[in-house]
C-alpha cells in the first residue's frame, strides 16, 4: 500500500524550500536569462552559451545538417546543460519515489519538449531498516524537488521525461548493471527493490554518477545564477551519495560481500567511460573507509556529459540510447562518448 500520509506529510515540510527556489527564480529574472542565453549561443555572439569542448558528443560532421533533435559542437547552451542534468534528475527521482512510496513522479512534472516516455517497472521497497526506509523517502522527495525545480527553471524550454527502465527482469537495465559489475551471472535477476542492501545498491550505482555529472557539467555553465544553483543541486547529491556510501560501508562490515559489490559496480562503470580511472568504491584496502571518492588533493571527480550517457546508456560507445533510457534522452545533448 502506497505510504500517502508519509509523502504528503514530506512533501508538505518541503514546501518552503521550494517556495524559496522559486522566489528566487522570479527575483534573478531566471526564465529571461535562459531566453536569453540560448539566443546568444545560437547567434554565436555576446559570450552566451556556447562550448567548444569536443568532449561534448553530439552527432553531425563538418557541412552535414545533424539530426533532428541535436546541436552542433560549439552551440550548447545553458538551456541545454540544465535539460540534460533534469534528464538524470527524471531518472534518479522515479526511481527513489517507487523503491520509497510504490508511486512515481505526478503527470505534471513529466511533460516537456521531446517525446514524452512511460516509466518500466519501479515498485516499493519494504524496508527492514527503518534507518534506510527514511533515508529512501527523504532522498526521494529532494529528487522529486529537483525535477520541480529544473522545470521551473526552464520553463517551456523543459524537456519531458524520456522512457526510463527501472524494472526489475534478467534482461532490466539494472539486471544488465549487475552483471557487468559480476554480481548475477547470464540469465539472473538483480531487483534493487528486494531488500535494503539491494536498494542501496541500486541507489549507488546512480548517486556518484549523479555528483561527477554536475562537477562536470558546471565549467560549461556561464550564467552565474544558473551555476549558483547547479553548484546547490551538486551538493545535495553529494549528501546523498556520502549517504548511501556510509550505509554500505556499515553494512560491509557484517557483510563485506557488500564492499565487494561496490568496488565491482566502480569498476564496471569505469570500464565505460573512458581510460581515466575516476571511480571508487567504499573502502580501501583493508577496513580503511573511503565515503568521499576524491583525487590526490582531496577533490572530487568530473565526468564529461558523454561519459555520464556512456553509464546510464551502459555502453562504451558512442550511442544515442540504451540502458535505463532505453529510447535516450531528451535535448540537445544526448549522445554518449566513442570509447
Amino acid at each position: 500500500m502506497i505510504e500517502q500520509d508519509t509523502l504528503n506529510e514530506v512533501l508538505e515540510a518541503c514546501d518552503k524550500r521550494r517556495d524559496a527556489r522559486r522566489a528566487f527564480l522570479r527575483g534573478t529574472g531566471t526564465a529571461a536569462m535562459l531566453v536569453g542565453a540560448g539566443a546568444l549561443a545560437s547567434c554565436g555572439g555576446g559570450g552566451g552559451g556556447g562550448n567548444d569542448d569536443p568532449l561534448i558528443q553530439v552527432p553531425g560532421t563538418p557541412g552535414t545538417n545533424p539530426p533532428t533533435g541535436t546541436t552542433p559542437p560549439g552551440t550548447i547552451s545553458d538551456g541545454d546543460i540544465l535539460n540534460f542534468a533534469l534528464n538524470l534528475e527524471y531518472l534518479e527521482a522515479q526511481f527513489y519515489s517507487f523503491a520509497a512510496f510504490g508511486t512515481g513522479l505526478a503527470a505534471n512534472l513529466l511533460t516537456g519538449t521531446g517525446t514524452q516516455g512511460a516509466v518500466t517497472g519501479g515498485k516499493q521497497v519494504t524496508f527492514t531498516d527503518p534507518v534506510v526506509g527514511q533515508y529512501a523517502r527523504e532522498i526521494a522527495v529532494d529528487e522529486r524537488q529537483h525535477v520541480a525545480f529544473l522545470r521551473s527553471a526552464l520553463g517551456s524550454a523543459a524537456v519531458a521525461q524520456p522512457a526510463i527502465d527501472i524494472s526489475a527482469t534478467a534482461t532490466s537495465a539494472f539486471s544488465n548493471a549487475a552483471r557487468a559489475a559480476g554480481l548475477i551471472g547470464p540469465g539472473q535477476t538483480f531487483d534493487p527493490y528486494a531488500n535494503d542492501e539491494n536498494f542501496l545498491l541500486g541507489a549507488f550505482i546512480f548517486e556518484d554518477v549523479g555528483v561527477t555529472a554536475y562537477k562536470g557539467a558546471s565549467p560549461l555553465i556561464t550564467n552565474k545564477t544558473f551555476l549558483e544553483a547547479a553548484a546547490g543541486i551538486l551538493a545535495a547529491e553529494s549528501y546523498h551519495a556520502g549517504l548511501v556510501r556510509t550505509v554500505l560501508y556499515a553494512k560491509g562490515l557484517q557483510t563485506p560481500s557488500l564492499r565487494t559489490a561496490t568496488e565491482s559496480i566502480s569498476d564496471a562503470r569505469d570500464s565505460l567511460d573512458g581510460p581515466t580511472e575516476v571511480d571508487q568504491g567504499v573502502a580501501m584496502r583493508g577496513a580503511a573507509s573511503n565515503i568521499v571518492p576524491t583525487d590526490n588533493n582531496a577533490i572530487a571527480y568530473s565526468r564529461t556529459p558523454g561519459d555520464v550517457l556512456n553509464i546510464v546508456y551502459l555502453t562504451a560507445a558512442a550511442a544515442q540510447q540504451g540502458g535505463f533510457f532505453p529510447a535516450g534522452v531528451n535535448g540537445n545533448v544526448r549522445v554518449s562518448t566513442a570509447g
